[in-house]
C-alpha cells in the first residue's frame, strides 16, 4: 500500500489544481443558491402572511409551504446533480487510481439488487433499493467489488379519518462489499452483530436459537467473537471450518478498526461484507471549501477502508481452492 506521504505529494500534483476548478464552480452554485432559494423564501414569505391575514385554514398553508419545499429542491438538484457527477469522475476517480491503477470506478454504479439478496444477510422484504460508487477490480489474487447501498421497506397505516400512511424504514445503509472467496460453500454461513446477548445477558442466547427466520445457532470456540457476533448456519461443521480461529480474530480487528457494525455471510463462493453507516463517503461538499487536504484524504481512508477488506480478511491467502 502506498504511503500517506507519497499521497500527499499526489495531491499536490494531481488533486489540487482540478480542486481548485471545482471550488471556483462551488462558489458559483453557493452563489446561486442564495440567490433564487431567497427569492423562493421571499415569494413564499409573502403568499404566506397573505394567506394567514385571509384564512385560518392550515389546508391554505401547506398549499404555500409545500410547493416552496419542491421549489427549493428542485433547484439544488438542478445547480448540484452535474457539479456531484463531474467531481466524482475527476477527483475520487483519481484517488482510486492512485490506490491501485487496476480498479475500476463508476459514479452511479453499484452492487445488484439481486447481489445484496443474495448475501442472505438481510430478510426483510425490500421495496426501495439505490447505490452508487461502484469499485471494482482485483486485489492481488482476489476478485472484488463494493458500492454504497441503501435499501428500504415500507409500511402502511390508517389514521383514525382513514387516511393512508407511508413510512420508509432503513434496512441497510453504508457500504456493501462482495469478493471470491475461492472456495465453493456446500451451505452458508452468516454472522451477525450479536446485539440480543448485549441487550440481554444468557437470555439473549436464548433469543439467538428461537431466530425462526435464521438457521442453526453455530457454537464456537471463541467467547470473545461470540460476544460480538451472533453465527447462522445451515452446515455446522462448514461453518467451523470456515470462521478459523484466524479469520474471527481479523473479523474481530476489522470491526474494531472500523468502529461501526459488521455483518458477514459466506455464500457459495463469496464473502460478503456490510459496513452499516450513515455516510454519504464520496460526495463533495457544498458549503466548505474543497480545497483542503483533510477532505480527500477522508475520501482515501474510505476507500481504502473497503478495498483493504481483503488484506485485512486474507482473503489473498489461498488456504480452499474450488472443487
Amino acid at each position: 500500500m502506498k504511503s500517506d506521504e507519497e499521497f500527499r505529494s499526489y495531491f499536490k500534483k494531481a488533486l489540487k489544481p482540478v480542486l481548485a476548478e471545482f471550488e471556483a464552480k462551488r462558489k458559483s452554485i453557493v452563489s446561486k443558491l442564495s440567490i433564487f432559494g431567497g427569492i423562493i423564501v421571499a415569494i413564499a414569505a409573502v403568499a404566506l402572511v397573505f394567506v394567514l391575514r385571509n384564512t385560518s385554514d392550515m389546508v391554505a398553508v401547506f398549499f404555500v409551504l409545500i410547493p416552496a419545499g419542491f421549489l427549493i429542491a428542485g433547484l439544488w438538484w438542478w445547480l448540484t446533480h452535474d457539479f456531484v457527477h463531474e467531481f466524482k469522475l475527476a477527483v475520487i476517480a483519481k484517488i482510486v487510481a492512485f490506490i491501485d491503477p487496476e480498479l475500476q470506478y463508476q459514479p452511479t454504479g453499484k452492487i445488484s439488487r439481486s447481489d445484496f439478496t443474495a448475501s442472505t444477510l438481510f430478510k426483510q422484504r425490500i421495496d426501495r433499493y439505490k447505490g452508487e460508487d461502484l469499485v471494482s477490480g482485483t486485489v492481488g489474487k482476489t476478485a472484488m467489488r463494493f458500492s454504497e447501498v441503501h435499501a428500504e421497506h415500507k409500511t402502511e397505516t390508517r389514521d383514525s379519518k382513514g387516511r393512508r400512511k407511508t413510512r420508509w424504514h432503513t434496512i441497510f445503509k453504508g457500504l456493501f462489499f462482495i469478493a471470491d472467496f475461492n472456495k465453493e460453500f456446500k451451505g452458508r454461513t452468516v454472522v451477525l452483530p450479536d446485539t440480543a446477548e448485549k441487550l440481554f445477558g444468557r437470555f439473549g442466547k436464548v433469543l439467538q436459537k428461537m431466530n425462526v427466520s435464521r438457521d442453526d445457532l453455530v457454537k464456537l470456540e471463541s467467547p470473545e467473537f461470540e460476544k460480538e457476533f451472533a453465527v447462522y448456519g445451515t452446515d455446522q461443521v462448514e461453518a467451523r471450518y470456515i470462521l478459523s480461529t484466524s479469520l474471527m480474530e481479523r473479523i474481530l480487528n476489522f470491526k474494531r478498526k472500523t468502529g461501526v457494525q459488521v455483518s458477514v455471510s459466506f455464500v457459495h463462493s463469496n464473502v460478503y461484507v456490510a459496513l452499516q453507516t450513515r455516510k454519504d463517503m464520496f460526495e463533495p461538499r457544498i458549503f466548505r471549501t474543497l480545497l483542503s487536504f483533510d477532505l480527500v484524504a477522508d475520501y482515501l481512508e474510505d476507500l481504502r477502508l473497503a478495498s483493504g477488506i481483503v488484506e485485512d480478511l486474507n482473503l489473498n491467502t489461498r488456504i480452499w481452492t474450488k472443487e
